[in-house]
């Protein structure tokens, strides 16, 4: 279920976020950032690399995650809240259920991807067994606008302004 549950400390992890975004705009990828919280300290970041990477799977949520395992020597991430700019895809939704991530928190809805809301409502589905309490809209603009000022930017260096 979504809700406009904020906690005081969200904002500043969203701006944290946002900051990871920015790193993966001025490395030429969509600027999509995300963190793993627990306990009040990060223990896993990530920024979209997928076109760096070469790697299709390689979404903020996908390296934040990545990132988590690691320094908790743990797949399961339980007790945790995922920060992340954008409303996650699919794939991100099923790695954030693999992994038990207690909360997620993102900014911006994906009105064309997007699985949380704006298309499958994956996280409110009944027949997986865990459930991830959902928070969204935090900071939508500022991080939406994020991603339009990149694509602005894109479509006028392509001199595509009709996109």
């Amino acid at each position: 279920m979504i809700s406009k549950g904020y906690k005081p400390q969200d904002r500043e992890w969203m701006l944290e976020a946002m900051s990871l975004a920015e790193q993966a705009g001025a490395a030429g990828e969509v600027p999509v950032g995300a963190l793993v919280v627990r306990n009040g300290s990060v223990i896993g970041r990530g920024w979209n690399c997928s076109i760096g990477d070469c790697d299709p799977t390689a979404h903020a949520e996908i390296v934040a995650l990545r990132d988590a395992a690691r320094s908790v020597s743990n797949y399961r991430l339980p007790d945790t809240t995922l920060y992340v700019t954008i409303e996650p895809c699919t794939m991100c939704v099923g790695a954030m259920i693999h992994a038990r991530i207690g909360r997620l928190v993102y900014g911006a809805s994906e009105p064309r991807a997007g699985a949380v809301v704006s298309q499958l409502q994956l996280t409110e589905q009944a027949h997986f067994n865990h459930h991830i309490d959902v928070v969204g809209g935090l900071l939508a603009e500022q991080c939406g606008e994020l991603v339009s000022q990149f694509f602005r930017q894109r479509r006028k260096q392509s001199g595509q302004s009709g996109l």
